[in-house]
């Protein structure tokens, strides 16, 4: 998979000299760049903090999701989906789709390596990635040496839990929507889902169809739209019309076409946002709600729509408009958060949100061979967008490195040496 020479300094500490790119992340977005890598047959390695690929999607999401949004926007580069999916896959066909892409291109990342640090080396203009080895019982230590660092942990790497007035006084369970698998052990209970954005709205729905007793928190604005529009997918409409007509038109006829199909969602306690869906989508990252069912459970009652919270006790919430809920259960549909200001030294490309500085679609390139990958907040279509524009560079410069002769291994041993 890659060229490196190896040895061990006096800490005992690993070193490695990596002949290309080191990719950290083997979601969606790095394995996207290494096919990409690996077509071109430059060398690169894979770390990854988990035992699997797509550790998000295998271990962090819940049993009934499905992709959002068609097949043909979420298929990686160079594969598309198999033909006997259906429009909208569901998790365990995605993640089979993931494990032969990786099978394909021969991706075997290094699993159970956590990046405690990565930064940029001056005096040898080098990256130094810095793991700790999370297999067993043994610590082990590695310091990846390369020219060309790309950072591909993505927008979820953590979950956001809010900070609630009682929330850890509450004798209830509370879990993170990414721990929340499926409503069956919930039924017959009384469950408060904090968040109203995609997760929210389908953790609520899968609830409600286990017999459980939602009521989910509705604290700010926010757009809800159905799936298909006239038996076409919401986001292949817009994305057409957007070829011909202005964005604020395009959100206008969106709205209509929502006001006609799912009503007036204010009359249930969503208000919608003064800016269009797009618009609040392009300028502030704010996905829009596609709806697959959960509308209908609201207008039913089967899933009750409450303001926000204002402190919990032991056993109940207290909302802001003074209502008393008892509870069982809570399930923060918070939303997630990138860790790279914990584990990457550099300040150009990433800013203190974990989020390139830059917005798309210029925010996938830093300076001494620095790449992010997957922080386009337009989930799996930006994540392939990224990957052939980063894949595309990384050849470039590689070519470009072969024919001018400028690397030079002794020099790079002395400089690994020193540590």
């Amino acid at each position: 998979m890659f060229s490196f020479s190896e040895q061990d300094n006096f800490f005992g500490r690993r070193c490695v000299w990596v002949n290309g790119p080191v990719i950290v992340g083997a979601g969606p977005s790095g394995l996207a760049i290494s096919a990409c890598l690996r077509d071109q047959g430059i060398p690169f390695v894979v770390i990854e903090r988990s035992d699997c690929i797509a550790s998000l999607w295998q271990k962090r999401t819940y049993d009934r999701l499905k992709l959002h949004l068609p097949k043909k926007f979420c298929q990686l580069p160079k594969i598309p989906f198999p033909d006997e999916y259906p429009e909208y896959p569901t998790k365990k066909q995605f993640i089979a789709y993931l494990e032969n892409y990786a099978k394909k291109f021969d991706i075997k990342p290094h699993f159970n390596e956590c990046v405690q640090s990565a930064k940029y080396d001056e005096a040898c203009k080098l990256w130094r990635v810095k793991t700790v080895s999370t297999t067993g019982s043994v610590r082990s230590e590695t310091e990846y040496i390369c020219q060309m660092l790309v950072v591909a942990t993505g927008e979820n790497a953590e979950g956001v839990i809010p900070d609630i007035e009682g929330l850890k006084d509450f004798s209830g369970e509370v879990i993170h929507a990414k721990d929340y698998k499926s409503g069956e052990k919930y039924q017959g209970k009384k469950v408060l889902v904090v968040g109203c954005g995609n997760s929210g709205m389908e953790v609520s729905l899968d609830l409600s169809n286990h017999n459980a007793k939602p009521s989910m928190v509705v604290r700010s604005s926010v757009h809800v739209l159905p799936r298909e529009i006239l038996g076409k997918s919401t986001f292949d409409l817009a994305m057409m019309l957007m070829k011909w007509l202005p964005l604020w038109i395009v959100d206008k006829i969106l709205l209509i076409f929502a006001w006609f199909i799912i009503g007036n969602i204010q009359s249930y306690g969503i208000k919608r946002p003064s800016l269009g869906p797009l618009t609040l989508k392009n300028n502030h990252g704010k996905t829009p709600v596609l709806d697959i069912g959960t509308l209908d459970k609201i207008r039913s009652g089967d899933i009750s729509v409450v303001p926000g919270i204002k402190r919990f006790t032991k056993k109940s919430v207290e909302l802001v408009n003074g209502d008393i809920l008892d509870i069982d259960s809570v399930v923060l549909a918070t939303g997630y958060f990138s860790n790279v200001p914990f584990w990457l030294h550099e300040k150009e490309l990433f800013g203190e949100n974990g989020y390139p500085k830059t917005p798309f679609p210029n925010g996938w390139k830093g300076k001494g061979g620095l790449y992010a990958a997957g922080f386009t907040r337009r989930g799996l279509a930006g994540a392939t967008a990224d990957a052939l524009k980063i894949s595309k560079d990384i050849g470039k410069e590689w070519k470009k490195e072969l024919n001018q002769k400028k690397q030079k291994v002794p020099t790079h041993r002395r400089c690994i040496s020193t540590f």
